[in-house]
């Protein structure tokens, strides 16, 4: 098994300005819904349970962040999530907490190489 090597710094600001964007519930419910198929802003306030103009102003930040990809059909803003990285990134953290909020059970523990200086 291979190590990875230590993040830089510049990962390090990066990772953690992803987390802090997926950090507000509504954003991640956005995030979460985007990543199963295309939508347009008033269904996903709708699935949301937000205003539109909350779910823009949402969007509109994962955009920027690079989370949420959009495209324009006729009038409309058609928004998915297409990075594969942020999908397996969703998947596993809904993987990780259970329907009811609490922990999911861990898988069986992959062994790790021990760390040397």
């Amino acid at each position: 098994m291979t190590t990875s090597p230590e993040p830089t710094k510049a990962q390090l600001e990066s990772a953690a300005g992803t987390f802090a964007m997926l950090s507000a519930p509504v954003r991640l419910h956005l995030v979460s819904l985007a990543a199963q198929g295309e939508y347009d802003v008033g269904t996903l306030a709708d699935r949301v349970g937000v205003s539109i103009a909350t779910a823009s102003q949402h969007l509109g930040k994962l955009r920027l962040a690079g989370i949420i990809t959009a495209r324009r059909e006729g009038r409309r803003h058609i928004y998915t999530v297409d990075d594969p990285h942020v999908l397996n990134l969703v998947d596993q953290i809904f993987e990780h907490i259970a329907p009811d909020g609490s922990l999911a059970p861990d898988p069986p523990r992959r062994t790790r190489p021990p760390h040397t200086d």
